[in-house]
């Protein structure tokens, strides 16, 4: 995996070049990053640039015999680490090392479920056990095969548990050479005593402008299309590449309908929204909620006179503005959300979906027509 190969991240790749050229590489490093933003192919393209035999100023030359190892991920000298649901055929990562590369390789931009999908999970909680920590030790502590610096990429270590404190010793003074990047998504989740002996390495998300641009190259979207697109992956490539197994699905003017249905108390028009939202397929159902919760959430930014914030589209942004101005307020706004927000959790975890909308629909009638919100909530008049 080469620099060039990931999208955006400019600045935080040049920052990596430069720890190599100015020998200041540390030897246990955090990437602290938001999911879908190229992290994990980032230490990658790290370690390779770091074993290439023929660097250059920008990136590693992908053609020496270390950068062809690294590109198909073979390289003894580098080593991965991560969550996996242990069996009695599945001990330790290693156990489903085929399984992981061939994933890196037709996918490189993946989450925990798009992993999971790839192994027999069955009803398993994804872990990295003890197991692996002692074969994370024995693997380190042999000498580099041919690469001047060994590497230990471990994806998501807050699913290390209190065994993780095993490393301690080989993260704090680990064998000569010996490089460990561990990419993790939530820092509150990873063992302080982890967390101390890591340097940090903060990773944004993607900037709306790159994801746009991803969406337009890959998938021809037009200008528009890319926009609202980019606004609900919120810079996480995964979730766009998840929108554009469904480009024509116009979740902007169906969310503005559903909104504009409750407040008309329209029940059998929300009926037969809901008969058509039933049939969509789990995945589409969630983008849509996924879509009305972000699009709440800045008319709420509206609502609260922070213009300057939103990111909506120009034709999407005239419609918010109109039912921030006529139908909604911010305790409208809260309640809605979380009503979404329930509904989402409830369609990852298999609900009946006509059931489920039919429901949401009747309680977003009750918060914008007649005003009935959730016990406790504070009621704010505009």
């Amino acid at each position: 995996m080469q620099f060039k190969e990931i999208i955006g991240q400019e600045n935080i790749k040049q920052q990596l070049i430069q720890t190599v050229v100015e020998n200041r590489v540390s030897h246990a490093q955090l990437f602290l990053a938001p999911a879908g933003n190229g992290a994990l192919l980032l230490a990658i393209a790290y370690a390779q640039y770091i074993n290439c035999q023929n660097r250059t100023a920008t990136d590693s030359c992908g053609e020496c015999a270390s950068c062809r190892k690294y590109e198909k991920y073979i390289h003894p000298d580098l080593h991965f680490s991560y969550p996996f649901f242990a069996s009695k055929d599945v001990k330790t990562a290693v156990d489903v090392l085929d399984e992981w590369r061939s994933l890196l390789l037709e996918e490189p931009y993946f989450d925990l479920d798009i992993w999971r999908s790839k192994l027999s999970a069955d009803n398993k909680q994804a872990n990295i056990n003890i197991a692996e920590c002692h074969d994370i030790i024995k693997k380190l502590s042999y000498k580099a095969f041919e690469a001047d610096t060994k590497v230990l990429i471990m994806w998501l270590p807050e699913f290390l548990d209190k065994e993780g404190n095993a490393l301690l010793k080989i993260i704090e003074e680990p064998p000569a050479n010996t490089l460990f990047i561990l990419v993790a998504q939530n820092q509150e989740q990873i063992l302080a005593t982890i967390l101390s002996r890591t340097q940090i390495v903060k990773i944004p998300k993607l900037a709306d402008e790159v994801v746009e641009n991803y969406l337009i190259n890959k998938a021809q979207l037009s200008a528009q299309q890319a926009i609202e697109y980019s606004f609900l992956a919120d810079g996480n490539l995964i979730e766009a590449n998840a929108l554009l197994n469904d480009v024509t699905n116009n979740n902007a003017g169906l969310f503005a309908e559903w909104l504009r249905l409750g407040f008309g108390n329209r029940v059998p028009a929300m009926i037969a929204f809901t008969d058509t939202a039933a049939g969509w397929g789990r995945e589409n159902q969630k983008n849509f909620l996924k879509y009305g919760i972000n699009f709440l959430r800045e008319c709420s930014l509206l609502l609260s006179g922070a213009y300057e914030l939103v990111k909506l589209p120009p034709q999407t942004l005239e419609v918010a503005q109109k039912l921030s101005e006529k139908v909604l307020d911010l305790a409208m706004v809260e309640a809605l959300i979380n009503e979404l927000e329930q509904a989402h959790y409830h369609i990852e975890r298999n609900a009946n979906p006509k059931i489920l909308f039919l429901d949401v629909s009747l309680q977003l009638v009750k918060i914008i027509k007649f005003k009935t919100l959730p016990q406790g909530t504070q009621y704010i008049y505009n």
